[in-house]
């Protein structure tokens, strides 16, 4: 094999670091798949970064073009101006505040939803306003976003203003109705708009077709955060908190909610994502988020002085999103917003138990999906899975399990249920190269009245549709999704940064890449693949695999998750840098995401 190591330089020298012995493709053979790892791309003359020229190639392959991109200040926050309809928005919240209004935050029920919730309601308050409350959504019970019987619901909290968080961009009926009855309805949201656009007194969204906001990007709390900033300003300019005598709020004190939901909602990490993201986990791991944030960093056995975009991501969402899944997100804003902490880790404690149930109910689902899919979807560019017994609430991470598992765009069914006995919903996943809503979109051009409401993103959608037209629409969405995909598209390729020199893989290695995120989507962490001789292994746990790898005359801790033991002397891994802190003693360990056994004269049988 052909090395893709890196020149054993930290020169950041451009000739150096543009022509590295590289080829364009290896292969990875594990189980009864093949799949081949590929280089992600890097400029020609990547930027001189002052860095290890591995870590300088990795941050030039996610679009970074010099040293000044690597501070993440928030002075470097794109202002709101350029955000349609958020001067109205302000101007409407600085009225309701005048005359004390009651407003009511209709929130969704996943992460990004909760978090906005609990920055509009909090910011209110410390705003001064006093006529405050919130509502979200029961998915069982009516749907996601403002549906006119939520609407309905509302009309018994009396507001004046209903303020939607990353929802209202396609609630038109909802919309409609509370205007009917004297109700100013104030859309922030950050999903694509649909052909009609909701009749309220202001949308603020950077995804609307004249939007000229630099970041489209922003996640449905990020975008609630910038209309409190806007309002915050016009109060301060009007001198409201002066003669109210309030201390003036500094936003920065919101941003561990807009880290939290940013990263939950699996939004591309651009730069402004990132600034947020950044400064957020700065503010938790200094000690200064909030309660809530706090107990449930805990219940998810995380370090807060050490915390990161991952663990916010896999460890801090998932507890929090439970509450949406199967109960009611109002658990998890509640924790959110107390300030008390013995009712903040009751609360943190109630989400981990439902995050539990969670589990159980998604393994026995993902069992029940492999099956179905190994029968219907041979051939197949796209699946479609649904079963009876399939829970609504979960049915979103089990696409996402299937879409890893099968490298295919994915939408898994559940029955609706409630109001709606005949119909199904379906949580849409997809992969790089496909836009999931358009194809959506394109179905439902393609065959009107196949589906029911739909809406999302590239990567995430949602849609409902009649049971029995479950087959239709099956093949129906695998033309689209044939027509749009390639079959490298298809393949699974695994992108990684390379290979390293064994003289990088260190301690301080993994602490510059700790040091350089947030990581996330669009801005992934970096991961590297490589072939090592295996010293030692042993299982821990349950199906944990511990091993001590060597790669040249360094040897290096490494552990593999969910893997049993290997009878190849010599693997090829992909891994990531991390860094162990058993005991408080740091050390460096690869996790292993995947591995494939070499044969060799040294390979047992």
């Amino acid at each position: 094999m052909t090395s893709l190591a890196a020149p054993a330089s930290d020169d950041p020298d451009p000739e150096a670091l543009a022509a590295p012995p590289v080829t364009d493709e290896v292969s990875f053979a594990a189980g009864a798949r093949a799949r081949s790892i590929r280089l992600r791309a890097v400029p020609a003359e990547p930027p001189p970064l002052g860095l290890p020229a591995f870590l300088t190639r990795t941050l030039a392959s996610r679009g970074v073009a010099g040293r000044g991109e690597l501070n993440l200040p928030l002075s470097d926050l794109h202002p709101p101006d350029a955000l349609p309809g958020i001067d109205e928005a302000a101007v409407r919240l600085e009225t309701a505040l005048q005359r004390n209004e009651r407003i009511l935050i209709v929130g969704d029920f996943d992460a990004d939803g909760a978090t906005a919730s609990a920055v509009c309601v909090s910011a209110l308050y410390a705003f001064g306003a006093t006529e405050v409350d919130y509502l979200v959504p029961n998915r069982f019970e009516y749907g996601y976003g403002l549906t006119p019987e939520l609407v309905r619901v509302a009309f018994a909290r009396n507001p004046k203003v209903i303020v939607t968080v990353d929802n209202g961009v396609a609630s038109i009926e909802g919309v409609k109705l509370a205007r009917d009855e004297g109700i100013d309805v104030i859309v922030t949201d950050h999903h694509l708009p649909g052909d009609e656009l909701p009749a309220a007194h202001a949308i603020v969204n950077p995804n609307l077709i004249d939007s000229e906001f630099p970041s489209r990007a922003l996640a449905g709390v990020g975008v609630a955060w910038y209309v409190m900033a806007a309002l915050r300003a016009r109060l301060v300019a009007a001198g409201h908190f002066e003669e109210r005598s309030l201390p003036v709020p500094n936003m920065a004190e919101w941003l561990d909610l807009v880290a939290l939901g940013t990263v939950a909602d699996v939004v591309p990490l651009d730069r402004n994502n990132r600034i947020l993201v950044h400064q957020g986990i700065r503010r938790m791991r200094a000690g200064r988020s909030r309660v809530g944030i706090r107990a449930l960093v805990q219940a998810s056995r995380r370090s807060l002085a050490r915390l990161s975009a991952q663990d916010l991501g896999f460890a801090v969402a998932p507890r929090l999103n439970a509450a949406g899944r199967l109960d009611d997100m109002s658990t998890g804003i509640a924790c959110l917003l107390t300030g008390d902490e013995v009712r903040a880790h009751e609360l943190a404690g109630r989400l981990d138990a439902l995050n539990r149930e969670r589990r159980t109910i998604e393994a026995d689902m993902n069992e029940g999906a492999q099956l179905l899919i190994e029968e219907q979807s041979e051939g197949r560019a796209s699946i479609c899975v649904y079963h009876e017994s399939w829970h609504q609430g979960v049915v979103g991470i089990v696409a996402g399990r299937m879409r890893e598992r099968y490298h295919r765009p994915v939408i898994a069914f559940a029955d609706a249920g409630g109001a709606a006995p005949d119909e199904i919903k379906g949580s849409a996943r997809s992969i790089p190269g496909l836009h999931i809503r358009d194809a959506i979109a394109d179905v439902a051009a393609r065959f009107p009245g196949l589906v029911g409401r739909f809406g999302g993103h590239a990567m995430a959608a949602g849609l409902s549709l009649h049971r029995i037209q479950l087959e239709r629409f099956r093949n129906a969405f695998e033309h689209a999704v044939a027509a749009r995909v390639t079959e490298r598209d298809l393949a699974g390729d695994i992108f990684t940064d390379g290979e390293l020199q064994p003289t990088d893989l260190d301690l301080e290695s993994a602490r510059l890449i700790e040091r350089h995120g947030p990581w996330g989507q669009a801005f992934e962490e970096p991961t590297f693949h490589g072939d090592f001789d295996i010293v030692a292994q042993r299982v821990v746990g349950t199906s944990h695999l511990k091993l001590a790898l060597k790669a040249g005359e360094r040897v290096v801790d490494a552990i593999a998750f969910n893997q049993t033991r290997v009878k190849s002397r010599r693997i090829r891994a992909i891994y990531r840098l991390s860094i162990n802190d058993y005991q408080d003693i740091e050390t460096l360990q690869l996790e292993v995401e995947a591995l494939a056994p070499l044969q060799d004269e040294t390979s047992e049988a």
